[in-house]
């Protein structure tokens, strides 16, 4: 794929897991990729990644802090962005979340980092998304998040999951402002995916990330505006609220 004709995705928290996966995914397919990471000088996979693909860029941000964000924006000023994946976010401890021993100082981080950080991320680029041919933006929710679903079927994690619930509402409230500018929401749900280390396998139904990715890139680049707002699992199954 010539580089004239390359469309541009930017992930955010590109460095690991998640993220890191689908920044390789869109690289092997050819894509310009603008890679996303707190501490770019610590993502030691990812700079291998942009080493191999010249086409992969690395930038500083946090999407919990307003001024983070809005610096990328300025310095991306004028750069057509195709693809937004607002990937990054907090998982939190179990032991933090459970009833009874909360630590509610944390609270706040959650919905900083997993809601406000892709809204603001949403509205501070909606002006590249709509320089871009693809117009899309992505907000990678949770099965944990579904009021339908029995909050995905984990005990506790009570911040973690109020984080995500707000993330599709805020999302839902996204897609229906810009449906008029052509631009298409998609909110989707990566399943269980094995992001740390083994021990967390005693959760049955774990997937690895290439797969999750795989899913979730067919399902985005199949997504219409009619399906915008649509919260929908990496498999491409419609999901409850």
């Amino acid at each position: 794929m010539s580089p004239l004709k390359s469309p541009t995705v930017l992930v955010t928290g590109a460095n690991r897991g998640i993220g890191f996966e689908f920044a390789k995914q869109y690289a092997e397919k050819g894509w310009r990729v603008i890679a996303c990471a707190r501490q770019p000088e610590e993502a030691a996979a990812l700079k291998k990644l942009a080493a191999e693909f010249p086409d992969v860029s690395i930038k500083p941000l946090d999407v919990s802090d307003l001024d983070s964000i809005d610096a990328l924006a300025t310095r991306l000023e004028g750069q057509p962005i195709d693809i937004l994946i607002n990937n990054a976010g907090v998982f939190g401890e179990f032991a933090d979340q459970s009833f009874g021993a909360l630590r509610h100082d944390k609270f706040d981080m959650f919905m900083r980092t997993n809601a406000r950080g892709a809204l603001k991320m949403s509205e501070a680029f909606v002006d590249h998304i709509k320089a871009g041919r693809k117009k899309k933006i992505i907000a990678i929710t949770s099965q944990a998040g579904s009021f339908g679903l029995n909050s995905g079927g984990l005990p506790g994690q009570y911040f973690y999951k109020a984080s995500k619930a707000a993330l599709n509402m805020f999302m839902r409230n996204v897609a229906a402002d810009l449906k008029e500018h052509g631009i298409i929401v998609g909110i989707l749900s990566p399943g269980m995916v094995l992001t740390r280390p083994a021990p967390e396998r005693k959760f049955p139904g774990l997937i690895e990330p290439p797969e999750s990715i795989a899913g979730m890139i067919e399902v985005i680049d199949g997504l219409t505006l009619e399906q915008s707002g649509a919260f929908i699992r990496y498999t491409g199954e419609v999901q409850p609220w």
